[in-house]
């Protein structure tokens, strides 16, 4: 077994049991690519088994902090067969559920998403590639199905040196699917679609929303980076009048406008746009439009910290019209999937955008991924999403 050692102090967020070991914390040793490596202290002490990356600035990614473990496929099997049983004690009204959630589930670099009866997985380090195999056969065996489709295509896998891999890695079937999500139905494309064909993180969220402009009967929502329209469905099952819906991809909004067909709405109550988020926020403000309710749900604008000026820069933009467009006593859901924006941060954000808006608002509610996405005590980078439910106060 290779070993690595880490410079003096470099073992103590490992002794807190944090899975992340930079490249700057190793003195010297390695390893092949995914590759299990021995990781010592300073002193030669043992602190973990961990999967070795050696174009990555995380190093190296660890699998286990006990000794006598051996990193084999009966590990793998073990750990999926864990995580899957944990979703069992979720709270969870769909059938459309991440099953791995990578470093909070113990297993760095996976994720695994069911929906109904096909598994789609990203292998986005250097170990899990390495164990591709014997993951895809532990998955099946802990959910007695047989499809799992590979979606490891996202941009991560260059920092890993690895290149881009999708298409079924067992069974077949079709890449079209359709979930339940708090009885209303929702289709997405496993091949083509955002992450592993949908964003089940937000389902929490999407009902939340439904039950606010339910029991506050806001009637004119507007519905920004709606990409298939998760939170249009919701706002129409609340009650919505009239519900407009931005994106800047046009088959995303024909999705959007199925599902809105798809749950028995109205179609005369949702209107759709093709078009820029920011652009069209300033076109409403000067038409003098107003909306009870706008959802804000953009894309990652910082990836990592280094990122986060900027990014907040924009975030407070599209806040700052967002809440300018508000009636008083509507409200605003606001979110941020950027790792490098921290709750604390994004509040920060949130709040400045209301004082240059002249807008002050209360927090009915702070909001996060949906409980099959969790956060660990010992990994607080997994609370990548973060939202608030914003009502501007009344005048």
């Amino acid at each position: 077994m290779k070993t690595i050692r880490l410079k003096p102090g470099k073992e103590r967020s490992l002794q807190r049991r944090h899975p992340w070991i930079f490249e700057g914390a190793i003195a010297k040793g390695g390893g092949d690519s995914g590759e299990t490596v021995r990781v010592e202290s300073a002193e030669g002490q043992f602190l973990a088994w961990a999967a070795f990356s050696p174009q990555s600035r995380i190093r190296a990614r660890v699998w286990s902090f006990d000794e006598k473990q051996r990193i084999d496929a009966s590990f793998f099997i073990a750990a999926c067969a864990r995580s899957i049983s944990a979703r069992g004690r979720f709270s969870i009204e769909s059938n459309g559920v991440r099953l791995v959630h990578g470093e909070s589930d113990g297993l760095p670099g996976l994720i695994v998403d069911r929906y109904e009866d096909t598994l789609v997985a990203q292998f986005t380090s250097a170990g899990t590639e390495r164990w591709k195999a014997v993951i895809a056969d532990a998955l099946l065996q802990a959910t007695g199905l047989s499809r799992l489709y590979e979606r490891s295509d996202a941009s991560v896998r260059q920092l890993e040196g690895l290149a881009p891999a999708t298409g079924w890695l067992r069974g077949q079937g079709p890449q079209e699917l359709t979930i339940r999500e708090h009885g209303w139905r929702l289709t997405l494309d496993i091949a083509e679609g955002h992450k592993t064909g949908f964003y089940l993180d937000q389902r929490d969220s999407r009902h939340h929303f439904f039950g606010t402009v339910q029991r506050l009967g806001l009637q004119r929502v507007l519905n920004c980076y709606c990409y298939t329209g998760g939170f249009t469905v919701a706002a129409l099952a609340g009650g919505a009048g009239q519900v407009t819906s931005i994106d800047s991809s046009g088959p995303a909004l024909e999705r959007a406008r199925a599902h809105v067909q798809l749950n028995g709405f109205d179609a005369a109550r949702a209107e759709f746009l093709d078009a820029d988020v920011n652009g069209s926020l300033r076109r409403f403000l000067a038409e003098g439009r107003r909306f009870d309710a706008i959802v804000l749900d953009p894309p990652k604008f910082a990836p990592t910290a280094a990122h986060a000026e900027r990014a907040a820069r924009a975030y407070k933009d599209i806040n700052r019209l967002a809440l300018q467009l508000l009636e008083p006593g509507g409200v605003l859901y606001t979110f941020s999937c950027s790792g490098g924006i921290s709750a604390d941060l994004f509040h920060k954000i949130v709040a400045s955008a209301g004082a240059d808006a002249g807008v002050d608002g209360y927090v009915l509610g702070r909001l996060a991924g949906a409980p099959d996405h969790p956060m660990t005590l010992e990994f607080p980078e997994g609370e990548y999403l973060k939202g608030l439910a914003v009502m501007r106060k009344l005048a």
